[in-house]
């Protein structure tokens, strides 16, 4: 066997090496994923089903929409409501949606 031919057979070889590694590291983070994703799903499912029943309290008492619940441990301090006699003007309302959405993707990204 020549030289070269040794060259290209040990370039070949280290070459499977690092790819099974790397294909190794990529299947042991899916599965991590894959074990978190139950607990993940539970928790943001009971998150949600608390936030229908506010909701649904809310509109039955008629009351001005509140503020969505966090959830336990978020971290993240919300801003006074200020409650005028007057409704809140459209864009007033798109500015909150958007602040509590950029809230949340903070947690989000957070937990990530």
């Amino acid at each position: 066997m020549g030289s070269s031919e040794a060259f290209i057979r040990a370039t070949v070889n280290r070459i499977s090496a690092r790819l099974g590694h790397g294909l190794a590291d990529a299947a042991a983070e899916i599965a991590v994923l894959a074990q978190d994703a139950p607990e993940r799903f539970r928790q943001e499912w009971e998150l949600f089903q608390e936030e229908v029943q506010a909701e649904a309290e809310r509109l039955e008492h008629g009351d001005a929409p509140a503020p969505a619940p966090r959830s336990p441990g978020a971290g993240i301090e919300t801003a006074d409501i200020t409650t005028d006699s007057q409704p809140s003007s459209p864009q007033h309302l798109v500015d909150r949606l958007r602040a509590s959405v950029a809230e949340i993707n903070s947690v989000l990204e957070a937990r990530s």
